[in-house]
């Protein structure tokens, strides 16, 4: 991640937690203190960035990570370490283990995913349905899982859809259009939802062409119509349930948003040193 993006964002996330201060560490003024970061389940670590630029916002603590992201770690293992003034790392603990917590889960999903689809010709891919404010983390997160990303946003690329269509009097009438007044370096995608439509698609020659809400047998077919040229891509209802079944279909992509809007945050703890648990830590 971008470290000033990643500071700026920060900074709002931090104010937004410290509104008028941290009543609960008034006491712990010049106190030093060392903790741990501790997997409390098995997964795959992310965010490892995050924890000092937080505390270098509010004052001095040092972390050191125990693991890169990307490790896939077991429950008990520890992943960070971080010695400092008691009250910047209390102060920051809870937005840092949000983010870490949250991009984790996320890693660890599309991790799965790549699992459950066991096909290396298609990627998986994102979507725009990320929380607002979270894009630049949920989309790191799913490349640190082994994904790929969509667009960042709507200026990315132009994407066609049902309503897009519908206004502009159908899919080939929509991609012309758009190529009279875009560049030539902007992509362009459409989504059809009928041979009808795909055929008007083949014929506009979009750069993407999304089958939107097909059976991996639809795709199948309509896979082998679509020139070499262009990119294809599923999405609309696929999630890990029925991930498998689109093996071998012959698109490039599956686009998912469940990545990132049905998140499953790993749980991870921050532990003071000498209040660990016997047997938690690994």
């Amino acid at each position: 991640m971008n470290n000033l993006l990643l500071r700026e964002k920060l900074i709002g996330f931090l104010e937004e937690d410290l509104e008028k201060g941290d009543y609960s560490t008034q006491f712990l003024t010049g106190k030093k203190i060392s903790g741990h970061f501790v997997a409390k389940q098995d997964g795959v670590i992310c965010g490892q960035q995050v924890p000092q630029v937080a505390y270098d916002l509010l004052g001095q603590a040092n972390y050191h990570p125990l693991v890169t992201d990307g490790t896939l770690v077991n429950q008990g293992t520890l992943i960070g370490e971080v010695t400092g003034d008691a009250a910047v790392i209390l102060s920051a603990e809870r937005v840092v283990l949000n983010l870490i917590q949250r991009m984790s889960g996320i890693a660890t999903t599309v991790k799965k995913a790549i699992q459950l689809l066991n096909d290396d010709s298609i990627r998986i891919t994102d979507t725009r349905k990320t929380a607002p404010g979270l894009r630049m983390f949920d989309k790191y997160a799913v490349r640190i899982g082994g994904g790929v990303n969509h667009r960042f946003g709507l200026t990315g690329g132009a994407m066609l859809k049902d309503n897009h269509v519908a206004l502009m009097g159908g899919v080939k009438e929509a991609i012309l259009e758009l190529k009279s007044v875009q560049g030539p370096l902007t992509p362009i995608e459409v989504e059809v939802e009928s041979i009808s439509e795909l055929k008007e698609a083949i014929a506009a020659k979009p750069t993407t062409i999304m089958f939107d809400n097909q059976t991996p047998a639809t795709i199948k077919e309509w896979v082998k119509l679509v020139p070499s040229g262009i990119i294809t891509e599923i999405s609309g209802g696929v999630n890990l349930t029925n991930l498998a079944s689109y093996r071998g279909c012959g698109s490039d992509y599956i686009s998912m948003g469940c990545l990132t809007n049905d998140v499953s945050p790993i749980d991870i703890s921050f532990l003071v040193q000498g209040v660990y648990k016997s047997g938690a830590i690994k």
